[in-house]
């Protein structure tokens, strides 16, 4: 009797085992649903050859894209140890030698597997325009040199060239309305949206050599030659931009001390922008190097100047409008300065590199009124030279410029761009939106990210969770009906 019920307990046992286990494969492949896996990252390199200096980005962004453009963040960012690379026309080949120290670090960054597919780019701004205009000869050793280094390295080299001014503007303002999320941004429900247009921040970049104003004017853009149009997530977008070479910090710097020295009688040179108590010497050669000086050079270039700080921001501010040719705009409607067409400035701005670097250090970056900001830069400029250097230890070589800096920046925002008192405040000083470093690098890797074919996302099948949770019931259920055989067999008394 006793043996029946064993035999009955074990087919039972059995019989469970088959049925949950059978169970149990149907919802592992029959319930079985297809699923997308995200696709995998993408990077890409961009060196911006400014007239100073030299800065590599490493951007990375998923495989796939949003409207037929990648979602881009910036993962690296690297200064190249030197000067900018037309400083190197005499010595072409050292210019390339100089952003291996970048490009290692690129490399270390970027998966092994991805660097065969990684495009890499090297765009010269506003020094190499300058070198290229005064011997275009050298300009093309030193992308020669430059290409020949970035052409060996396991990436995709898409060259060396240089960039148009209005296209530097127009990607700084891509940059930045990226980087602010008014291009597109991500949205509680999950989904990617456009923000409404009106929104949209205008551009104020300043470089060595050249700047540059970009923005979404409130009328159509009657000289389009000043317009740039593309289509970033679906969106065109029409932007006023123009480029004013010769018109960056140093170039700026350069042209006013060459003013100074044409109307100077001697070898003694009065600077109403250098704080009083502070001297240098040079080499009046130095100053005529420069494709953007156009006064008369002296007729003896052997012998030094001595120049001298004044500390008077009137006549600093009168020798800086010296400058600019703003009698080319009297009787005109919609012009900047130099004849240069430009409609009214509109809305917020962002105004970046050395804009910002400028008020940064004259502790001007908190959108102070445009009264005060004045006040404080004359008050500056009046300081004598040691009172400055005991109140900036350790500052770097553009000490003495600041005055001269800041009442340029000034000028150019007022009276060149037609900035008011009522429109100062919409001008915001930055160096960074959205932890990402302002410039045109951005603005041109997501235009690239455009022609860059997207991934398929890799195709898996799974299961829900009600499914899955269900599978691994019966899973167990038949281990426990196994087990439980297994011990009723093995407890049957043998005969």
């Amino acid at each position: 009797m006793g043996l029946t019920w064993k035999k009955r307990v074990l087919t039972a046992l059995l019989g469970a085992a088959a049925a949950s286990g059978l169970t149990m494969l149907v919802l592992l492949l029959v319930e079985a649903t297809s699923v997308l896996l995200p696709a995998d990252t993408k990077f890409g390199i961009v060196f911006d050859a400014g007239s100073s200096h030299t800065s590599l980005f490493v951007y990375r962004w998923p495989a796939g894209k949003e409207n037929s453009t990648g979602v881009v963040s910036q993962a690296l960012a690297c200064r190249v140890k030197g000067p900018g690379i037309s400083s190197y026309a005499s010595n072409p080949a050292q210019a390339g030698e100089s952003l291996q120290g970048c490009l290692e670090e690129a490399l270390a960054l970027i998966p092994e597997a991805r660097h065969q597919e990684t495009p890499m780019f090297l765009g010269a701004t506003a020094g190499m325009r300058l070198l290229s205009q005064k011997n275009s000869s050298q300009a093309g050793d030193i992308f020669a040199a430059v290409s020949r280094v970035l052409g060996q390295a396991p990436l995709d080299f898409w060259g060396a060239e240089l960039l148009a001014g209005q296209d530097e503007g127009a990607l700084g303002w891509i940059t930045i309305n990226y980087v602010l999320g008014m291009l597109i941004k991500y949205s509680f429900s999950g989904e990617w949206i456009r923000p409404l247009e009106g929104t949209l921040v205008g551009a104020l970049d300043m470089g060595g050599a050249s700047t540059q104003i970009t923005f979404v004017p409130g009328g159509p853009i009657l000289d389009k030659s000043t317009q740039a149009t593309f289509r970033l997530y679906g969106s065109e977008h029409r932007v006023y931009t123009h480029s004013y070479l010769c018109f960056g910090r140093d170039q700026m710097l350069t042209r006013l001390l060459a003013r100074l020295v044409e109307s100077s009688p001697g070898p003694l040179v009065r600077h109403p922008c250098y704080h009083s108590g502070y001297w240098t010497t040079l080499s009046p050669a130095t100053l005529y190097e420069s494709p953007c000086v156009h006064t008369t050079p002296p007729p003896d270039l052997a012998w030094n100047l001595t120049v001298e700080g004044t500390g008077n921001p009137g006549a600093c501010v009168s020798a800086i409008r010296g400058l600019f040719n703003f009698s080319s705009c009297e009787g005109r409607r919609h012009c900047a300065f130099d004849g240069v067409y430009q409609p009214p400035v509109r809305g917020r701005f962002y105004a970046f590199s050395n804009f910002y670097y400028t008020f940064y250090f004259l502790n001007l970056t908190s959108k102070q009124p445009l009264a005060t900001v004045n006040a404080t830069v004359w008050e500056f400029c009046q300081r004598p030279w040691k009172q400055v250097e005991a109140s900036s230890p350790g500052q770097d070589r553009w000490l003495q410029d600041y005055c001269a800096s800041g009442l340029y920046i000034l000028t150019l925002l007022r009276e060149g761009y037609g900035f008011r008192e009522e429109t100062w405040p919409d001008i915001e000083f930055h160096k960074q939106a959205g932890g990402t470093d302002i410039g045109w690098t951005l603005g041109y890797m997501l235009n690239l990210t455009g022609v860059i074919p997207a991934e398929v996302p890799a195709r898996w099948r799974a299961q829900s969770y009600g499914i899955w949770a269900a599978g691994v019931v019966f899973a167990g259920l038949t281990l426990l009906a196994t087990l439980g055989a297994v011990a009723v067999h093995l407890l049957r008394p043998r005969g």
